[in-house]
């Protein structure tokens, strides 16, 4: 059962517990479709933490919680706000805790790294990468895993490559990344991987003073040499964009890959209009539910109304972007997949400034990914029934366990 109601008191709003199933990559939550429609602004209790905390729905709800400065990211710190994973994602300090200015002074600092000229570099590196790997699964042969040999290595090759980490080093930034982001690894476990892999790049980034890099640690380095992050600020927006560039686009172009070969009219489609491929990719982030529940709240600093509703001073407040995807009045029809949708404002990369700060390189992985993979592969399909395809548990991001491909 998704969820129950509890009236707290007889004229108290309703309190949905939000039981959180695990879902295929492209099952929307039943819950999450119900109160878009029925309770936009809602308040409800997850699986960790303590109390209810507030949900909004609505594409233009969400998008002002998501700007308007009365709510508070920094202010959840240290706050047992009721969510999905045992334990906090970012460290303490880091960026997804910020709040304007820090967050702006932090931010700066990550957009050095997403220069036009790092990502022209980056686009060259991800081909050759892409290629290398299609390579590996061409002298395999059929039938073979995509996500253990495409969708895994790739985005963390990238990630790697943008931080500065060696490629030996990958698969502990695999292993800590895959503890982190996970809801069922337990809060001892993954806190010990993130203080395991923030003392990783303590260290990375001690050795990175002064090099002349481009990589991101050697850009996080100069802006502690010049007194615009401190260390552990520094620190923390290395673990955080490690784990978002590795873990996020890993599920997420893999929902895609899955998406197609579950969309025969759209593959042919695609496959026939190439031009249209980086139309195609902003409709599958839209139409993919790419995560379970919700990311990090929001506290409510004064009296704020949302869509006629009062949410009171310290209130966490969350946003859903997944169902933001679906409103009606943004996307009509939003249930299908359309690569026709010229028009398509989607937040599947979020929204004001917790906006992601690696989407460009997201978005170029996503286009080179799926396009290499069809021209190496033209006969590209499943290698197992739709119904066999085994998805990951516990997870924050989804993602299939395996992805059984033949050609």
């Amino acid at each position: 059962m998704t969820t129950t109601v509890t009236p707290e008191s007889d004229d108290a709003p309703k309190v949905h517990f939000w039981a959180v199933p695990d879902l295929t990559g492209l099952d929307f939550d039943p819950l999450l479709a119900r109160l878009l429609h029925e309770d936009p602004v809602t308040r409800v209790r997850l699986p960790n933490g303590e109390g209810h905390a507030w949900l909004v729905t609505r594409y233009e709800d969400v998008k002002f919680v998501s700007v308007d400065p009365r709510f508070s990211r920094q202010a959840v710190w240290g706050r047992q706000v009721t969510r999905l994973a045992p334990h906090f994602i970012p460290m303490d300090g880091a960026v997804g805790f910020a709040d304007p200015p820090d967050h702006t002074r932090m931010r700066r600092v990550v957009a050095r790294a997403f220069s036009a000229r790092a990502l022209r570099s980056l686009r060259d590196h991800a081909q050759a990468t892409m290629d290398h790997l299609l390579d590996a699964v061409e002298e395999h042969g059929a039938p073979a895993d995509l996500m253990a040999m495409v969708n895994r290595p790739f985005p963390l090759a990238m990630v790697s490559e943008l931080m500065g980490v060696p490629e030996d080093d990958q698969p502990l930034m695999a292993h800590w990344s895959d503890t982190i982001i996970s809801a069922g690894a337990g809060r001892e476990t993954s806190e010990k991987a993130k203080a395991e892999m923030g003392q990783y790049f303590t260290d990375l980034i001690g050795r990175s003073h002064g090099t002349g890099k481009e990589t991101l640690v050697a850009v996080l380095a100069d802006a502690v040499d010049d007194a615009t992050l401190d260390e552990h600020e520094a620190v923390g927006l290395a673990v955080l964009i490690q784990i978002g560039g590795a873990h996020a686009v890993r599920n997420n172009s893999a929902n895609m890959v899955y998406a197609l070969l579950t969309h025969p009219d759209h593959l042919a489609r695609l496959r026939a209009e190439p031009d249209l491929l980086p139309q195609a990719v902003e409709e599958l982030l839209r139409y993919i539910p790419h995560r379970n529940a919700v990311g990090l709240s929001r506290i409510a600093m004064e009296d704020v109304e949302v869509g006629g509703v009062l949410i009171p001073r310290g209130d966490p407040v969350y946003v859903s972007y997944l169902t933001a995807n679906r409103d009606p009045d943004v996307f009509p029809d939003p249930e299908r997949l359309d690569f026709d949708r010229d028009y398509n404002p989607h937040v599947a990369f979020g929204h004001g400034p917790h906006y992601c700060p690696g989407s460009a390189l997201a978005r170029i992985e996503s286009e080179i990914l799926l396009d290499s993979l069809w021209k190496r592969f033209p006969g590209l399909r499943l290698a197992v029934p739709e119904a066999e395809i085994q998805w990951q548990r516990g997870a924050l991001i989804r993602g299939p366990e395996t992805l059984p491909v033949t050609w």
